[in-house]
């Protein structure tokens, strides 16, 4: 009976890894794709007859881009939105999350103030008059613009509030009765145990504030204040032939280029800061989220 049992669990184990291997491939298929379209000749990247390897390996689109001046100036706009972003959620979060896990006893409008922040999760005053609140402000074509607009997200806000209710209350009242107050309290205590959950919404707040286009598009009306996701939808390769000036090198590459293939390059860049984050915080994701989103 126990041999029959560990055979079972052999084979399900098998049957597990061999799905979760099937998915993980699915994952990783686009990003190869899209490489290999990039290191792909023109006529084959036009034909879509690229699959798992490319067809007339090449690096001209890589090149083109070396040579992009607008491409690597969005790109320097998004990492200035990351930095400025995620550091602003960070903080916000941290002190939003605190008083407001604390229970009505000891904090009495806590109620009042979550069904107001869980409001705005729900409703919102629409497009058009958060653009005439950010034009009153001064902010189109400024980069605060697309810090702030996102600049409070409940969601990490109800994960760490979660996560901080599911500490010991004992490591509190013990922090308080050796003379501890609120920002001793949060600093020394509080944060240095919820490292799981603050790796989490820090990785939540940086793959949002990177992949987001459409504050960009709407709140920015010169290509120079792009966010890097914005230029890549609005990206266009022009080859217009009255300003080649007949130069046979400029001729020859752009005649080895597409927009699929130099597209496919731009957003295999796109995607390459995310994939270099995320194996740091991978670690502490699942256990962020799992202990974040349990209520008690």
């Amino acid at each position: 009976m126990v041999n029959e049992t560990t055979t079972a669990s052999k084979i399900f184990d098998v049957i597990l890894i061999i799905l979760l291997a099937a998915i993980a491939l699915l994952c990783v298929l686009p990003l190869w794709y899209t490489l290999m379209v990039s290191l792909s000749e023109k006529s084959a990247a036009a034909a879509g007859i690229v699959r798992l390897w490319p067809i007339g390996l090449n690096v001209v689109s890589y090149q083109q881009i070396m040579r992009d001046s607008a491409f690597f100036q969005s790109f320097w706009v998004s990492i200035q939105r990351v930095v400025l972003g995620a550091s602003l959620s960070f903080i916000v979060t941290v002190l939003m999350a605190y008083p407001l896990s604390k229970s009505t006893k000891d904090f009495r409008l806590r109620n009042i103030l979550m069904w107001v922040l869980v409001f705005t999760m729900l409703f919102n005053g629409g497009l058009i008059p958060l653009y005439q609140t950010v034009k009153a402000y001064g902010l189109i074509d400024n980069i605060w613009v697309l810090v702030l607009s996102g600049g409070v997200p409940m969601f990490n806000v109800i994960l760490v509030i979660n996560f901080f209710r599911s500490l010991p209350k004992e490591l509190e009242e013990a922090a308080l009765v050796d003379g501890a107050g609120p920002w001793y309290t949060l600093f020394k205590l509080f944060l240095p145990l919820s490292v799981p959950v603050l790796a989490t919404i820090t990785l939540f707040s940086i793959v949002g504030h990177w992949n987001e286009f459409f504050s960009g598009l709407v709140f920015m009306t010169k290509p120079d204040n792009y966010p890097l996701q914005t230029y890549i939808r609005q990206m266009v390769v022009q080859m217009d032939p009255s300003q080649m000036n007949n130069d046979p090198e400029t001729l020859k590459r752009l005649s080895e280029i597409s927009n699929q293939t130099l597209n496919a390059a731009k957003i295999f860049i796109a995607m390459l800061p995310i994939l270099v984050v995320y194996p740091f915080l991978q670690r502490f994701f699942i256990h962020g989220i799992t202990l974040g989103s349990v209520k008690e």
